[in-house]
């Protein structure tokens, strides 16, 4: 995500809370390539062969936003937190269904990211999910940093801001939220150290 504050963005988004529809198609072309960059970077951690492409996930997230009723935007932050969440669903309930209709274990799907240590192996999105799910029960601001940061691909600026936090609170959520993710997932894949 490139800049913190976008006014064009911001303003669009105020006006789009304030039930302007005009305000929402003009908003989608601003946002229309960071939403494709967020969708791909989700689409590189899937099984190869995967059905879901790229656009029809920025698609599927555009229909879910334009559900939502009247939604106060906060900023850019909010905006791509949110879409980072609801990508983050539809994969999650992608990966539900195609489980069920295989009827066999859980798939596994690569996660490339430097959040769960520098020797990551494949972890299952379901378990990320369930171990996300698991941290919101006990700690949802570090749940929701991870979402933002991991997720969303805010930077620690932009989460901040999103969250009202200062920055070095939002590194040491950060911090403890993949120590502990990093953990659980290592202990339902059979790791435990």
């Amino acid at each position: 995500m490139a800049q913190t504050a976008d006014p064009e963005v911001s303003q669009l988004l105020q006006a789009w809370s304030d039930g302007d529809q005009l305000a929402l198609e003009k908003l989608m072309p601003v946002v229309y390539e960071e939403l494709r960059r967020l969708a791909r970077h989700y689409m590189n951690g899937e099984r190869a062969g995967h059905v879901l492409q790229t656009t029809a996930l920025v698609h599927e997230a555009y229909l879910r936003l334009i559900d939502t009723k009247r939604m106060k935007w906060q900023n850019r932050a909010h905006f791509f937190g949110v879409s980072a969440q609801l990508m983050r669903r539809i994969l999650v309930d992608h990966a539900r269904q195609h489980n069920a209709k295989r009827g066999a274990g859980m798939e596994r799907i690569s996660i490339q990211t430097d959040l769960l240590a520098p020797k990551s192996k494949p972890n299952d999105l379901l378990a990320l999910d369930d171990a996300l799910t698991a941290l919101a029960g006990s700690d949802p601001r570090k749940a929701q940093v991870v979402e933002l940061r991991f997720f969303g691909g805010l930077s620690v600026e932009e989460t901040a801001e999103f969250l009202k936090l200062s920055p070095i609170t939002v590194m040491r959520d950060w911090n403890t939220a993949r120590a502990w993710l990093y953990r659980e997932l290592n202990r339902s894949n059979g790791n435990e150290s």
